[in-house]
C-alpha cells in the first residue's frame, strides 16, 4: 500500500506489521524497499505456482503478506510462510549485491583460489545478510508470541524451509578470460538461483508436505509427523497441522475461501485444472470469445520483428 519506504514515519503506516517489526523497519529504513519488493515477489510467485489450482493465492492481493494470510494451519499456509521468508531473503540479498544498501555489499568471505583451481572474483551474493535480515524481520512475528504454540512452531519451521530453498541451491557462475575467449583464467562468484527456481522447489515441498502434531520431548515442545509410520521431516520440508478444505465454495468468514465459481478451467484435462475437478462437480459453461494474437512474424534486417495481428475465436470454459 506504500509506494516507497523512505523514512521512519512510513514504517508506522505499513499495514499488517506488529510493533517489533515497525521497530526493525525504523532501524533499517534503507532495507525496507527491498522487503517491499520481496513481498510483491512472494505474491507473484505464489499466484504463478497455484494458477491452475482451486486455491490460486488471490487472497494475498488484498491482505498484508506478513499478516494473517492463511488463518488455518494448512499446507497452503505453509507455502505462503515459506515463500514470504524466502522472498525477503532474496530481495535483500539482491539489494546488497547491487550496491543499493550501505549496511551490506558483496560477500567478501568468498575470495582467493578455489580447490577446483579457479579464482573467486566478481560480486558473490551476500546470502548470509539476506537470510539474517529475513530471520530477524519475518520470524519476530512468531517469536513475539512465544514459541510454544504449535502454529508458531509450524510457521518458524516453514520460514526456515523457505530460506533453505535458496541456501541449498546457491550456484557458482563463472567468466572465462584469455586469448580469443580461451579459458586460461576463470573467475567465479556465488549467485542465488532465479526466484522461479526457488518457487518451484517450495512448490515441490508443498506437494510432499508432512502433517505434524506437537509433542513434548523432555522439556521441549517439538513437531513430529502425525502418522508415526512416516519418516521425520527435514529442515527443508514443509509441515502443516490440519488438512486443507476443498476450496470449492466461497466462505466470507474464512480469508482465502473464494470458491471456484467463474474460474477458467481446461475441458480436456483430468488434472486439478480440468473442469471436473476445478468446478467441484457443479459443471461449467462455455462461451466463444475473440482473441487477437501476433502472427506471420518476419525478421527485418536490421534489427526488428514485424508481425500481423490475427483474430480468432476460441472457446473459454468457466465454472458454474
Amino acid at each position: 500500500s506504500v509506494g516507497s519506504i523512505r523514512d521512519e514515519e512510513t514504517c508506522e503506516r505499513l499495514r499488517g506489521l506488529i510493533q517489533r517489526q515497525v521497530q526493525i523497519c525504523k532501524r533499517s529504513v534503507e532495507v525496507m524497499d527491498a522487503v517491499r519488493r520481496g513481498a510483491q515477489l512472494a505474491i507473484d510467485e505464489c499466484q504463478f505456482q497455484f494458477r491452475n489450482r482451486r486455491w490460486n493465492c488471490s487472497t494475498l492481493e488484498s491482505m498484508p503478506v506478513f499478516g494473517k494470510v492463511v488463518t488455518q494451519g494448512t499446507r497452503e499456509a505453509a507455502f505462503v510462510y515459506a515463500i514470504s521468508a524466502a522472498s525477503v531473503a532474496f530481495a535483500v540479498t539482491r539489494a546488497c549485491s547491487s550496491g543499493e544498501l550501505e549496511k551490506c555489499g558483496c560477500d567478501h568471505n568468498v575470495h582467493g583460489v578455489s580447490p577446483e583451481g579457479f579464482q573467486w572474483s566478481g560480486c558473490s551474493d551476500n546470502i548470509a545478510y539476506g537470510v539474517a535480515f529475513s530471520q530477524s524481520f519475518v520470524d519476530v512475528r512468531e517469536r513475539s508470541k512465544g514459541q510454544s504454540s504449535s502454529r508458531a512452531l509450524m510457521n518458524l519451521h516453514n520460514n526456515e524451509a523457505g530460506r533453505k530453498a535458496i541456501l541449498s541451491h546457491m550456484r557458482v557462475e563463472c567468466k572465462c578470460h584469455g586469448v580469443s575467449g580461451s579459458c586460461e583464467v576463470k573467475t567465479c562468484w556465488k549467485a542465488m538461483p532465479p526466484f522461479r527456481k526457488v518457487g518451484n522447489i517450495i512448490k515441490e515441498k508443498f506437494d510432499g508436505a508432512t502433517e505434524v502434531e506437537q509433542r513434548k520431548v523432555g522439556t521441549t515442545k517439538v513437531l513430529v509427523p502425525r502418522n508415526s509410520q512416516f519418516k521425520p521431516h527435514t529442515d527443508e520440508d514443509l509441515v502443516y497441522l490440519e488438512p486443507s478444505p476443498d476450496f470449492c465454495d466461497y466462505d466470507p468468514r474464512t480469508p482465502g475461501m473464494l470458491g471456484t465459481v467463474g474460474r477458467q478451467c481446461n475441458r480436456t484435462s483430468k488434472a486439478i485444472d480440468g473442469c471436473e475437478l476445478m468446478c467441484c462437480g457443479r459443471g461449467f459453461q462455455t462461451q466463444e470469445v475473440e482473441v487477437v494474437d501476433r502472427c506471420s512474424c518476419k525478421f527485418h534486417w536490421c534489427c526488428y520483428v514485424k508481425c500481423k495481428q490475427c483474430r480468432k475465436m476460441v472457446e473459454i470454459h468457466t465454472c458454474r
